[in-house]
């Protein structure tokens, strides 16, 4: 892993473990024992940084997309709560839900990456659940997006919640959503 890969992922870390708001060029720095001149090269500024870094998480969703294109919308729905079961299994929260705490404090590129990763998730989520529907092995009533939006913000608050409660709650969470959209 090259310098400039490294500062990313730790940048991840960061803010996925403080917020965006909680650390510095200097943290990172000390972290990786380099010069924050060095960070700078190659992020000028921290809104660079955390461009970067959701880009980063862009590839790999964009990844996961292409990859399961063929796949049937079960599977789909199965790889999408792989995702979320990665980052409790980490012990991390969603890039997503930690700078969306942050989100009114965010430099303006910031704020228009994170709504296009945020997009992203939820179209797929959305275009495999009306796939599903189409197929006849998704039942939910009303739009695709919305039950996509209740779905993905499901997850993204269990992933925390379960934290504070027992680990289970978050396979109870997951199954429940099975339950109910599975015909």
């Amino acid at each position: 892993m090259n310098t400039k890969e490294q500062i990313i992922q730790l940048a991840d870390c960061f803010i996925r473990e403080k917020g965006f708001n909680a650390f510095s060029f200097y943290d990172i720095s000390n972290k990786i024992e380099i010069k924050t001149a060095s960070i700078h090269y190659h992020f000028p500024t921290k809104s660079d940084l955390g461009v970067a870094v959701i880009e980063y998480h862009i590839e790999k969703l964009n990844k996961v997309i292409n990859d399961n294109k063929l796949t049937s919308p079960m599977d789909k729905l199965d790889r999408f709560f792989s995702i979320y079961k990665k980052i409790k299994n980490e012990n991390k929260v969603c890039l997503v839900g930690s700078l969306a705490t942050d989100f009114n404090t965010l430099d303006e590129k910031v704020k228009k990456k994170l709504k296009e990763f945020s997009e992203i998730m939820l179209s797929w989520v959305s275009e495999f659940l009306e796939d599903g529907r189409k197929k006849d092995i998704f039942d939910f009533e009303g739009e695709s997006r919305t039950k996509a939006l209740m779905i993905i913000s499901n997850m993204l608050a269990i992933v925390q919640l379960s934290r504070l409660t027992t680990q289970n709650d978050f396979e109870v969470v997951k199954k429940s959503i099975q339950r109910e959209l599975i015909k």
